[in-house]
């Protein structure tokens, strides 16, 4: 993917970078680990000559695979990306990009997951709006090595499809709200039996000030901490009043 090649010609300054990726496209396929069926791994050449490794698996299998020994040698830092399309808001939950990144985070290894939204009407062209996504990925993979990152923290980036000309700056930002408005399609093979597709319209979002939605609808490059520990401690010390059971009922 071009986003992939992108992304690692930006990387190559700061040391060895080695490419371990999806041998087709897992958008929105989350965050699977492969367990019973095997993981096919080939040696594929891009058209520049870089070597990279083409894997049958998810970004969270390619991920997996390279820190339990497929690469070897220490690796400092995972990068996942660019994707072609933003990843805001509750997306993470969906993404394969940040899946891959989150895999590495889990490992407490620092990781970065990169996307870039949709060209819409700008008159930018793709080769453009890539370099100039590699250039944002450069600068933030830059500090992360200057400033380091907390274990278990990785950090979801959002590119507006833009060019250096364009370029409105870097924004750390929350997770905002999306508006998903799907829907179900039913229809019926050649068999008479039903099947079913998620259907409707595409999500938006609410671009309340602060959040990654906010950043990209006015061209700033959003730049999200994510961590591994989901709970709500906000919500846990109110449950501590809460009267659950203290002994079992037996009936009888």
């Amino acid at each position: 993917a071009p986003g992939i090649q992108a992304l690692a010609e930006a990387l190559d300054e700061f040391g060895s970078v080695f490419v371990v990726a999806p041998d087709r496209n897992w958008s929105a396929a989350g965050h699977p680990k492969t367990l019973h069926k095997p993981l096919r791994v080939q040696q594929v050449t891009w058209l520049d000559g870089r070597k990279a490794l083409a894997c049958s698996g998810a970004p969270s299998d390619c991920v997996a695979l390279a820190l339990l020994g497929l690469i070897s040698g220490p690796i400092d830092l995972v990068v996942s990306g660019v994707n072609s399309n933003y990843n805001l808001a509750t997306d993470v939950f969906y993404s394969g990009t940040v899946a891959g990144a989150m895999e590495a985070c889990i490992s407490d290894i620092p990781a970065i997951a990169f996307s870039m939204g949709p060209a819409h009407d700008s008159p930018v062209p793709e080769d453009k709006a890539l370099t100039h996504a590699g250039f944002v990925a450069a600068d933030i993979v830059r500090n992360v090595f200057a400033h380091g990152m907390p274990p278990h923290v990785m950090l979801n980036v959002n590119i507006p499809w833009a060019s250096a000309e364009r370029f409105r700056g870097i924004e750390v930002t929350r997770l905002g709200q999306r508006i998903y408005r799907d829907a179900l399609v039913k229809a019926d093979d050649p068999w008479g039996r039903p099947y079913y597709w998620i259907g409707g319209e595409l999500p938006i979002g609410v671009p309340d000030d602060g959040t990654d939605i906010g950043a990209v609808e006015n061209g700033i490059v959003s730049v999200t901490p994510l961590g591994v520990d989901l709970t709500r401690h906000d919500f846990r010390a109110e449950m501590a009043g809460w009267s659950f059971a203290k002994e079992a009922s037996v009936a009888g």
